[in-house]
């Protein structure tokens, strides 16, 4: 898929069929169900999970608790536009081989 398929599909009612967990957080995030999100990466184990799970708490305003899951990312903080973060990872995890089923 790629990155404007992706960013059509938040067009309909449910995420994609065959997107990662972190895919489909972040497709969450972008239909502004945070909560929703959060619980995809929450129960789900890797670095594209946890990476989105920072970026979750960032939106969220918990820095400190972003910057936990930035470390079990293995990524350096984001410091820059949240809307820019975002896009910017949905197009590396939709460029990556993590975003089959």
């Amino acid at each position: 898929m790629t990155p404007a398929a992706f960013k059509r599909s938040l067009g309909q009612k449910a995420p994609p069929a065959g997107l990662s967990p972190a895919l489909t957080a972040l497709w969450w995030l972008a239909k502004d169900e945070w909560d929703k999100a959060h619980e995809v990466v929450a129960h789900a184990a890797g670095a594209d999970c946890a990476w989105v799970h920072a970026h979750l708490h960032r939106v969220e305003g918990d820095l400190d608790n972003a910057r936990y899951w930035y470390r079990q990312a293995r990524r350096d903080p984001a410091k820059g536009e949240l809307a820019a973060e975002w896009a910017a990872m949905a197009e590396a995890l939709l460029g990556s081989k993590h975003h089959g089923a």
